[in-house]
């Protein structure tokens, strides 16, 4: 096999607790991961030149500060058997809205390699790998629905998916992670007992007391327009609307695709919109 091609997908956060600051200058985090239907193309073949990465976004860098090159290394490091290679990526999940394009970029390079060199590695040991990458990488190696402690790295598997057709809206402004992470500080000290996720999930409980974002917080104040996407979400009938991470993408979860089909209508002369639904259903 001298190529391969893969799908790249994206997530959403459903509910996010940031927990306390480590002394590695991360967070710890308790979330949902869910992995969407909405996907990036990418062909990596062997080559006999350097290899390069090329994509079809200008804004999005090819040398070694893109994930995707970032895999490439942290591989080779440990199987000196791969080669040169050339990756080819076919963007259609916005960057920089909290979908995890990037990330799920990485985790695809990192399986597409294993599998175009016929490297006999765990999934156990991807994540691994991932981790080195990018604090959601993990997540995207399996994918599906996952409940993320830790960084986002320790991940529990939830049997079924959270259910639905999700409707993504995105601004046209992007919302600094790294502004978001030092705004929240100023809360690390509240919340000290909170609820686990994985309960509520059982019983199909999306209510948005218990699946919160701390990020709304300090994002919607500072960007009332996510705010008044959410409103008109549910007012559109979502039975659940968040933030994505840290933003800027806004999605509500819609029990039939006519109710979701309707309400893109109301938002995407003025947003970006897409409509997708779970990778695990």
């Amino acid at each position: 096999m001298d190529s391969i091609s893969l799908k790249s997908y994206a997530k959403v956060n459903i509910g996010l607790q940031i927990r306390n600051r480590r002394d590695d200058g991360y967070h710890n985090i308790h979330t949902v991961f869910q992995e969407l239907d909405l996907y990036d193309e990418i062909l990596i073949a062997k080559t006999a030149g350097q290899t390069k990465l090329s994509i079809n976004d200008p804004n999005i860098p090819t040398d070694k500060r893109n994930t995707c090159m970032k895999a490439y290394a942290e591989l080779k490091t440990v199987y000196s058997e791969i080669g040169n290679v050339s990756i080819n990526i076919v963007k259609n999940i916005p960057s920089r809205g909290g979908l995890g394009g990037g990330s799920g970029n990485a985790a695809a390079v990192l399986k597409g390699l294993s599998s175009l060199y016929n490297i006999n590695i765990t999934d156990s040991d991807l994540e691994e790998i991932g981790i080195k990458i990018g604090a959601d990488v993990p997540f995207f190696i399996k994918g599906g629905t996952q409940i993320g402690d830790g960084i986002g790295e320790k991940l529990t598997e939830v049997e079924k998916s959270i259910s639905g057709h999700y409707l993504l809206i995105l601004p046209n402004f992007n919302v600094s992670t790294a502004w978001a992470y030092e705004a929240f500080k100023k809360y690390l000290e509240e919340d000290i007992d909170r609820p686990n996720f994985a309960h509520f999930l059982e019983s199909n409980n999306l209510s948005e007391t218990i699946f919160d974002n701390d990020f709304e917080r300090i994002v919607i104040p500072a960007y009332p327009k996510i705010g008044e996407i959410k409103k008109r979400l549910k007012q559109a009938g979502a039975k659940y609307a968040s933030l994505s991470g840290s933003g800027s993408t806004v999605f509500g979860i819609f029990n039939d695709e006519a109710s979701a089909r309707k309400a893109e209508i109301k938002f995407r002369k003025q947003y970006h919109t897409f409509l997708t639904k779970p990778t695990n259903i």
